[in-house]
């Protein structure tokens, strides 16, 4: 078994491995629960929920909840590693809702920094592409970026995947 730190922020494009090297953190420490903040609205996500949960072994336990991310990390095994798939996915759960974006952040920081266990979050690293065509848009890449710098501050360890390969940028 791996040891892990108290908290590991796993950044990346999309499809850079990001998920597959999160989850293979948790499971060298022994497993433990997959926070899942998707929801299947379409095929596609659906097929990529599946994939996800097929590659899982039967040591993980999975918790859904696209919205209420601290609330989650407060009501999970406080002794057991707990891998976030993903924040990027939750924030723009929490944006679609009309929700408190910044309220909802600081819940989820305050959380983090109260869980015992260890935790490993995935976020999508989006401020390297070109500037959004609309105001939605730009508005989701700049609270994913600050997101992910407050997660970052927290964090003992940050890791950043390109082409499945890790990055050690924290730690």
């Amino acid at each position: 078994m791996t040891s892990l730190p108290r908290l590991t922020l796993v950044l990346g494009g999309a499809r850079s491995g990001k998920s597959r090297y999160a989850e293979g953190l948790v499971a060298a420490s022994g497993g433990g629960t997959y926070l899942a903040t998707a929801e299947a609205l379409d095929e596609e996500m659906r097929a990529r929920i599946e994939e996800h949960r097929q590659r899982r072994a039967s040591t993980w336990t999975t918790l859904e909840e696209p919205i209420d991310l601290a609330g989650a990390l407060a009501r999970a095994d406080a002794r057991r590693p707990l891998l976030i798939d993903c924040l990027t996915l939750w924030l723009g759960n929490v944006m679609l809702a009309g929700r408190n974006v910044d309220a909802d952040c600081d819940a989820l920081i305050a959380a983090l920094g109260r869980r015992a266990a260890p935790v490993v979050a995935v976020s999508n690293e989006v401020g390297l592409g070109i500037v959004p065509d609309n105001a939605l848009a730009r508005a989701f890449r700049d609270a994913q970026g600050t997101l992910n710098q407050r997660v970052a501050q927290l964090a003992d360890r940050v890791v950043l995947l390109t082409a499945g390969l890790p990055l050690v940028l924290k730690g």
